[in-house]
């Protein structure tokens, strides 16, 4: 099947071949490469003492530490539930799974700023679901670092768990049976047979996660209350800085947020590359 797939691209003119290449080409051009090589043209217009000087500005700094506080606690979060999640979707049987896969997908299909809302309305102090419960405990969790936190993990929960779900169904659960059935408890056969089996899908899923948390913008935007130098993340800091004029300093702040997502995209690479020679070595292991 995949010799004859082969044959019938090859006997494609070499016209059509060529223009569907060009065109795929002008377009990450003029998609990605583009904005991207104009934002780090204006970051450093006015010269790179300029563009530092930027960056050492107190809110920018308390922005771009929000923004990797953020992302500390929710990776590790994701990860670790995106994979019992995962586990109990693919090695289990249970009423409502169907349900529960829908709800997985839920932040994909909602609107970040909706979700926002839904925070706004479960801890808001005034009108919320558990405002008298807050207000007994003198707990704050909008316009605060919990509320950020709350955002971004329900925006990038399905990250991990959808990159591990179908990975775990195409392994299926052979080798684990096999290790319970050699006496391994279930935490051994977690920690030898299936985490080292899912490693790579897992690390895909976990840069995934990392790269929305530092790039999301509307759920955190209804939640944090816009204070400088206390609820901004970098995306809002940009915002604030751009709304004000203040370009320079506006495209350094993106530079920034693009190179870590440079930084995201070079690790994508190179996991995709060893996890396509894993799969290709399990495959002929099998």
């Amino acid at each position: 099947m995949a010799e004859n797939n082969a044959q019938s691209v090859l006997r494609e003119p070499l016209w059509l071949r060529t223009a569907l290449i060009a065109l795929a080409v002008l377009i990450m051009l003029g998609l990605v490469v583009l904005p991207l090589l104009m934002v780090l043209g204006a970051a450093f217009g006015d010269g790179f003492r300029a563009w530092w000087t930027a960056l050492r500005e107190p809110d920018a700094l308390s922005a771009l530490r929000l923004t990797l506080f953020t992302a500390a606690i929710v990776i590790p979060v994701n990860a670790v539930f995106g994979t019992m999640m995962a586990w109990a979707v693919t090695r289990f049987d249970f009423p409502g799974k169907r349900g529960l896969l829908a709800l997985i997908d839920l932040p994909f299909a909602v609107s970040p700023v909706v979700a926002g809302l839904c925070l706004v309305l479960l801890f808001s102090t005034t009108h919320g679901w558990f405002a008298d419960l807050l207000e007994a405990w003198d707990v704050k969790i909008l316009f605060a670092r919990p509320g950020i936190v709350l955002a971004t993990l329900f925006i990038t929960f399905p990250f991990v768990v959808r990159e591990l779900i179908p990975l775990m169904q195409q392994q299926g659960s052979d080798e684990e049976l096999a290790a319970r059935s050699l006496g391994a408890g279930a935490w051994t056969m977690f920690r030898r047979v299936t985490l080292p089996n899912i490693k790579w899908g897992l690390l895909y899923g976990v840069l995934l996660c990392g790269a929305r948390a530092m790039g999301e913008f509307g759920a955190v935007s209804v939640v944090s209350g816009h204070i400088r130098g206390l609820t901004n993340t970098l995306p809002l800091h940009i915002e604030i800085l751009y709304n004000e004029f203040d370009s320079t300093a506006a495209f350094a702040a993106a530079s920034l947020l693009s190179g870590l997502a440079l930084i995201t995209l070079i690790i994508k690479f190179w996991l995709e590359a060893r996890h396509g020679d894993a799969l290709a070595k399990t495959h002929r292991r099998h």
